[in-house]
């Protein structure tokens, strides 16, 4: 039996400048929901938290709270009265006690004033806040910017953990999937929803643009340009994404190769391959008075590389970019950059970009219409539609754009230029799931090199061939992989000895046999799955094609029918080629350290 909601809106419509942000949306948070919302940048989602929290007067329908229910909104950019401290702050829910846990929790002084917080501060103030209120229901607008990953990683846990509903906005993909079990989506106004979490959104998602793509072709619809790139090219999309996944296992087993050669042979392997090298550093250490950044660190990064670099807020993520792209000097060890490099910077607090210049102006000098990416030719409205921006806004001023579309122009204009070794600093923050599958594929195919600072673990798993953790105190380690893999090798401390006792025989223990091979089941699959997939690519190509058939629109019950299969079939296909790009990477893996 459904519980009774504790916050709704019923047909809620909200308008700007006279067009509909959304109309006619209902939706409705009980107690232990778990919800996220998602849907593309300036399409109303913190608009309608905001109408859920009361903060935003409707234009039509209604807003529903049950008396007596506790309601907290962390909002995508708090607010805060200067004077007040952070202690103070929080006392406004909360008794004393319960307050400076919270904060403590968070790890912000009690005594520490709201006017000198910083960007990652403010957020863990605001969620110190609504957690410390004990709230029934739990409205978040991207609460994990400006988080690093150990903090991210203590919300994920927390709120897990807390019995109040959770309606989410995030851009944070491993967030949402650990923690949503319904999925609402904001596409064009209309508020479609889906009884699973974000792990199975973009099965569903591209099952439905799909459907509709077909059948408005067939009834010679035109279709809106802001979903242009998000229908256009979804089997193609997905290829394309097939062949990265390929070539990044291919790239990773190679950056293995090279770090499993030891520190010992770092000269030998920089000779052998000349101008690849791009930066080597070799016993590096940095220090700031009594705080450790590096100690006796080195690593070579060769073109091509893609390396991501994690940490927690603070640890000296910034410095040891600044010390491999040498404009900060080491306080000992040896850095040595490759020649003919053409480096190209965003930092974390991005360069401003001129708010009197068009999007046109920006990207193009003297008024021409022709760009330059990665040395071809490009004309300047193309490129702006590859990040996704419409033909309305090509001759707007930057002053018009959104946070979000002003980084996704700076990531443009960054990329457009010659480089060859691309040093990017939180450039995930602010976009949209969208952006970050563009921004992902742009990057997978960069030629040059990349140093990329970011807190967003999917992002890192699906993009780099190595991770750099400064784990502080000095302590900097690389391992192979993304995120993931560097949870499953990161190095554990040193076991305590145990005290002396009386010697006993000692037994030693069986050592497990390496895996060197698939096991049947996998080998098996592996085998099957290629079939498997195109039997349900054909049957997805048949319904697509009876979806579009005139005839089906007449009755609309089995058309429902129809479109519920198709969007069965595409997360089916998705769940097939997942696994078996993963086995396939996993089997490569294996071959290559029999090999070894």
């Amino acid at each position: 039996m459904a519980k009774p909601p504790l916050l709704a809106l019923r047909d809620a419509t909200v308008r700007f400048d006279g067009r509909p942000t959304f109309s006619d949306v209902s939706v409705a948070l009980s107690t232990g929901d778990r919800v996220c919302l998602v849907g593309r940048n300036g399409g109303g989602k913190s608009t309608l938290l905001k109408a859920l929290a009361g903060t935003l007067e409707l234009d039509g329908g209604t807003l529903f709270r049950q008396p007596g229910a506790r309601i907290a909104y962390v909002p995508q950019q708090p607010v805060f009265d200067p004077a007040l401290t952070a202690g103070a702050f929080v006392r406004q829910v909360a008794d004393g006690h319960v307050a400076d846990a919270a904060l403590d929790e968070v790890g912000v002084p009690v005594d520490r004033l709201l006017a000198n917080l910083s960007g990652g501060e403010s957020r863990r103030v605001s969620l110190a806040y609504a957690l410390a209120g004990d709230p029934d229901i739990l409205l978040l607008d991207e609460p994990t910017n400006h988080l690093d990953i150990t903090a991210v990683e203590w919300l994920e846990e927390r709120l897990a953990a807390h019995r109040a509903g959770l309606l989410l906005i995030s851009h944070d993909r491993a967030f949402l999937k650990r923690l949503s079990q319904r999925t609402l989506w904001l596409d064009r106004g209309a508020l479609r929803e889906h009884d699973k979490g974000y792990a199975d959104f973009e099965a569903w998602s591209e099952g439905i643009l799909a459907a509709e793509a077909a059948a408005e072709a067939r009834l010679d619809k035109l279709i809106a340009s802001e979903t242009v790139w998000a229908r256009e090219g979804i089997s193609a999309r997905r290829k394309r994404n097939q062949g990265r996944v390929r070539r990044l296992a291919a790239l990773r087993g190679e950056k293995a190769q090279r770090i499993s050669l030891g520190t010992a042979k770092m000269g030998a392997v920089s000779a052998h391959d000349g101008g690849r090298l791009v930066i080597e550093a070799e016993s590096v250490s940095k220090a700031f008075g009594a705080t450790v950044i590096l100690r006796d660190f080195s690593t070579r990064i060769m073109r091509g590389d893609r390396i991501g670099i994690i940490g927690r807020n603070g640890a000296g993520k910034s410095t040891l970019i600044g010390i491999l792209a040498g404009t900060i000097r080491p306080d000992s060890g040896t850095v040595r950059l490759g020649t003919n490099l053409l480096p190209a910077t965003v930092d974390q607090f991005r360069a401003a970009l001129d708010p009197d210049q068009t999007l046109w102006e920006t990207l193009t000098e003297g008024g021409n219409d022709t760009v330059f990416v990665q040395g071809k030719p490009q004309h300047v409205t193309s490129y702006l539609k590859e990040f996704l921006f419409e033909d309305r806004q090509f001759r707007a001023k930057v002053s018009t754009l959104s946070g979000g579309e002003r980084n996704r122009l700076l990531l443009a204009r960054i990329l457009a230029r010659p480089s060859n070794l691309l040093i990017l600093d939180e450039p995930t923050n602010d976009l949209d799931m969208e952006t970050l599958d563009l921004l992902q594929e742009v990057l997978s195919d960069y030629d040059g090199t990349l140093l990329l600072v970011t807190h967003d673990r999917d992002f890192l798993d699906r993009l780099v061939t190595s991770t750099i953790a400064v784990e502080g105190d000095g302590i900097v380690h690389e391992y192979v992989g993304g995120y993931a893999d560097y949870l499953r090798q990161r190095r554990a401390p040193p076991a305590p000895k145990p005290a002396a006792k009386t010697a006993s025989p000692a037994v030693t223990p069986e050592r497990p046999r390496p895996v060197t091979k698939l096991s049947y089941k996998e080998q098996r699959d592996l085998q099957l799955l290629p079939g498997q997939i195109a039997v349900l690519e054909a049957e997805k190509a048949r319904i697509e094609a009876a979806l579009a058939a005139p005839e089906n629109f007449k009755d609309r019950a089995a058309f429902d029918l129809t479109l519920k299969r198709h969007q069965q079939i595409a997360s089916d296909l998705a769940v097939a080629e997942e696994r078996w790009l993963a086995l396939a990477a996993r089997e490569e893996e294996l071959a290559q350290g029999k090999s070894g």
